[in-house]
């Protein structure tokens, strides 16, 4: 047998071992506590870590319905039914039943649309919307701020010969001056423009401006694409989104959103007139070349969809919560930025090492557990401690937190974690 070809090449691998990425040059210090961390127990907001109890801040379970015995009990029988396979295939071949269609008709009636379409995955369900929308020929006019699943679907778009235009995060004047690029460039090449933007931004919960977005139209020719995966649920007289909360649902032509938030769930769906949707149904190809999503995920997603609808309440104690803890930590000071969702950032001053104590110290020896983001995510030298409060949580897990937040503030003007040599936790 022939041999390799003796030509000077690099095997692939080589550079993986190199440069294991941004986060990845921290795996043998961080994986385990700071990445991939074992949260242990029934999902709620106390559960174990490392063999200790922790007061959880760091799940979207935003109304509580991830242990719901209702919900509990419909995945129970669903799986006991139809098992985790059912259906095989996929929609378009073998993987449709009446239930799939069923929870699209409730979700589209809930979030006040036409129609909606099922998707496995919000990921790559809202990467694989914007591939199969926007050719070539149209541009594309997004937030800066937007999530990771929007900026792959435009260099989705990008990748084929697409324009984009991206405007600083929620200046509507730059989104203007945007538009009026994406309008000069689609009257030459025939294309159309699409606006992308979130309803609830998921790091520093505040809100796109979906309001002021819209009145764009009585300017420019687009269509709004709004991925609202924190809102939806959570937002709105009913729950029905971020749109809801500022009156213009109906002016949103493309609603999206996971079940992995407030339906505390797998899959996704998106909304929107009948024959846009019928459009993606027969298009988007993460769909099309994609198992159907299981029978349990789908049943205990009508049950997740009816509680939503019909226990307001849970949406009400949500927001006492969110209330509780945003009012109390701004009163003792804290930066929230511009949050008014539940998604509440905690903004603070430090590098690698005083990020990293901060977290230890909240985890070793208060006992609370939340997510911690430093640089590249936000800029060098800033710290965010992201709370996510639920409708299970009590106003004395809020009280607890603040008192533990205001004395790690403390210790973090003091220096003292600048100072204090990291422990090894990994012992």
């Amino acid at each position: 047998m022939q041999g390799l070809i003796n030509y000077k090449t690099m095997d692939i691998f080589d550079k993986l071992r190199v440069n294991k990425g941004d986060l990845g040059q921290y795996q043998k210090q961080a994986h385990g506590y700071f990445t991939f961390p074992k949260l242990e127990g029934e999902i709620g907001p106390r559960m174990k870590f490392r063999g200790k109890e922790v007061l959880n801040w760091s799940l979207n379970n935003y109304i509580g319905l991830a242990n719901h015995p209702e919900v509990r009990e419909a995945d129970a029988k669903a799986a006991a039914e139809y098992g985790m396979a059912s259906p095989m295939g996929a929609r378009m071949m073998s993987g449709q039943t009446n239930k799939h269609e069923e929870l699209e008709q409730e979700l589209a009636k809930f979030v006040g649309k036409e129609r909606s379409f099922l998707l496995n995955f919000g990921y790559q369900g809202m990467v694989s919307i914007i591939d199969s929308i926007a050719n070539r020929k149209d541009v594309i006019v997004y937030d800066s701020e937007s999530h990771a699943c929007i900026m792959d679907g435009i260099f989705l778009h990008k990748a084929k010969g697409g324009k984009s235009f991206v405007f600083q995060h929620n200046n509507m004047e730059k989104c203007d001056k945007m538009l009026q690029f994406a309008t000069r460039l689609v009257s030459e090449t025939g294309g159309g423009i699409l606006v992308i933007t979130e309803g609830v931004f998921g790091m520093a919960g505040d809100l796109g401006h979906l309001d002021q977005i819209v009145k764009l139209k009585e300017k420019y020719n687009f269509r709004l694409l709004v991925d609202d995966a924190h809102g939806f649920g959570t937002m709105g007289k009913t729950g029905a989104g971020t749109g809801e909360h500022f009156g213009v649902q109906d002016q949103i032509d493309i609603y999206f959103s996971t079940f992995a938030k407030a339906m505390a769930g797998i899959g996704a769906f998106v909304a929107g007139e009948e024959d846009v949707i019928d459009y993606l149904q027969y298009n988007m190809r993460s769909q099309t070349f994609a198992k159907s999503l299981p029978m349990p995920m789908v049943i205990g997603g009508l049950k997740r969809l009816e509680l939503l609808r019909t226990k307001s309440e849970l949406r009400e104690n949500l927001w006492k919560v969110v209330n509780h803890l945003q009012k109390g930590l701004r009163a003792q000071g804290f930066d929230l930025g511009l949050s008014n969702s539940p998604v509440t950032p905690v903004y603070m001053k430090g590098g690698v090492a005083e990020a990293t104590n901060v977290v230890m110290d909240l985890r070793e020896n208060y006992n609370v557990f939340c997510s911690i983001v430093i640089y590249p995510v936000i800029p060098k030298g800033d710290l965010l401690l992201r709370l996510i409060p639920t409708s299970m949580h009590t106003l004395e897990d809020v009280d607890y937190t603040i008192k533990a937040f205001t004395e790690v503030r403390k210790k973090l003007d003091e220096g003292k974690y600048s100072t204090t040599q990291i422990a090894n936790v990994f012992e």
